[in-house]
């Protein structure tokens, strides 16, 4: 199948022994599991979702039969790194807002946002059997990204620095529109486009 050993007893994602309170030391599987999707997430990123899972195991620092315990198919991988993605994204919201000011956390989300999209079109040929098969549904994407625009819009009405009156699934489609119409290599167009979309959110008269 390839070159790669056979796990050793390290990347062996058994239950440990467990611990003097008598819980089972899961740590290492979980560190695995997080490494291996980081790795999907970079490799998928800088190329596109034809790369080979060797390769990521490897970035990763397991064998591939530690990448087959955790995913036992390319598509169960692609989905846990998209998961993961949007989890990402739709958690930085409340935590940027607790940082800088709305109109500033929202446009530091629109930049998280932005990477969510890029690692999605590199994933794209194989989320689409996800999206056939049901496993995901694009509607509770969408329902999770614009519940984050509006918890954002919301705290910029409420301090007086984004405007009151528009609807949060409006913005979710003004950025899709940015990224349609932007390719992944055009992050400088990208951010000026979602500058503009930042100052049409402002109240008239703001500076």
């Amino acid at each position: 199948m390839s070159t790669d050993q056979e796990p050793t007893p390290a990347d062996d994602d058994r239950p440990q022994q467990p611990t003097s309170a008598g819980r089972p030391l899961r740590a290492h599987a979980r560190r695995n599991r997080e490494n291996l999707v980081a790795a999907a997430r970079a490799a998928f990123t800088a190329a596109d979702d034809t790369v080979p899972l060797e390769g990521i195991a490897r970035d990763a620092g397991v064998g591939i039969g530690t990448l087959y315990r955790h995913f036992p198919t390319r598509e169960a991988l692609v989905e846990a790194v998209y998961a993961a993605e949007l989890d990402t994204v739709t958690d930085s919201a409340p935590a940027l807002l607790e940082e800088l000011p709305p109109e500033r956390a929202l446009r530091a989300w629109m930049e998280r946002y932005a990477a969510f999209v890029a690692t999605k079109r590199a994933m794209l040929n194989t989320l689409h059997t996800g999206w056939a098969s049901g496993r995901l549904a694009t509607a509770a994407t969408r329902e999770r990204i614009t519940a984050a625009i509006g918890a954002l819009l919301a705290e910029g009405a409420r301090t007086g620095s984004l405007r009151a009156d528009v609807e949060p699934d409006d913005v979710t489609a003004m950025l899709l529109g940015v990224f349609l119409s932007t390719a992944a290599d055009e992050p400088e167009r990208t951010g000026r486009l979602l500058d503009l979309v930042v100052d049409a959110l402002r109240p008239p008269g703001s500076s």
